[in-house]
């Protein structure tokens, strides 16, 4: 086994055989690698996370998370997507063939996307990255590539799927999604960040007139 300099450390690399073969992954490990991880990133943040605790965390060795994932980074961005998958679902096409209205489905994802935010432990991780990343840059990108910008991806889609089937019309689906993702949100997202209680009422209102807006401007 040998030694690759990676970042501000080292890491212990498995060979790989001659023919490049090996045995497949484990799918449970590797979901239990992500599980610990996404535990300690959004916990303790991305510094302060270490690989030993993550393996130990997992019942893992620190060399099978790096064949799984490569570097801390990777992992790192392997538990923000996963995290982000339970928001991603209410984009997908099944959700669009479900029979309820667009009102409905945007509802939906605003209430979802707002309550989603405004967990406890997603305020701490977004206060956390933020001060991480005025040292470290490469970790906001990750987080941003892994996150918010695969989010704002599925969206688009879902916002782009409503125009073809002529529930909205809507020239830029990218813009859309984020206009209506900022009013959602408000001054919620920023007064959260800043110690703020969620308050549920404010919330359901502030979805409700974004919805509003929404769709005035984007009637068919």
């Amino acid at each position: 086994m040998s030694t690759e300099q990676i970042g501000q450390g080292s890491r212990p690399v498995a060979k790989k055989s001659p023919t490049g073969r090996g045995r497949p992954p484990d799918s449970s490990k590797r979901e239990a690698i992500v599980a610990a991880a996404a535990e300690a990133f959004f916990v303790h943040g991305f510094a302060a996370s270490s690989i030993e605790q993550i393996a130990a965390d997992a019942g893992v060795s620190k060399v099978t998370i790096y064949n799984h994932f490569g570097d801390k980074r990777a992992l790192f961005a392997a538990a923000v997507d996963c995290e982000c998958e339970k928001m991603r679902g209410y984009f997908s096409i099944d959700t669009q063939l479900s029979g309820s209205s667009i009102r409905e489905r945007l509802t939906a994802i605003g209430e979802a996307m707002v309550a989603f935010l405004s967990q406890p432990k997603m305020v701490q991780f977004d206060r956390r990255i933020a001060a991480e990343t005025e040292h470290e840059p490469e970790i906001g990108h990750a987080f941003l590539k892994a996150g918010p910008w695969r989010m704002k991806a599925a969206f688009s889609a879902f916002l782009a799927f409503a125009n073809e089937r002529g529930e909205l019309k809507i020239p830029d689906p990218e813009l859309a999604a984020e206009q209506f993702v900022s009013m959602c949100k408000g001054m919620g997202d920023l007064e959260r960040r800043f110690g703020a209680a969620p308050d549920s009422t404010e919330n359901s209102r502030r979805i409700a007139g974004a919805l509003e807006m929404f769709l005035k401007a984007y009637a068919p």
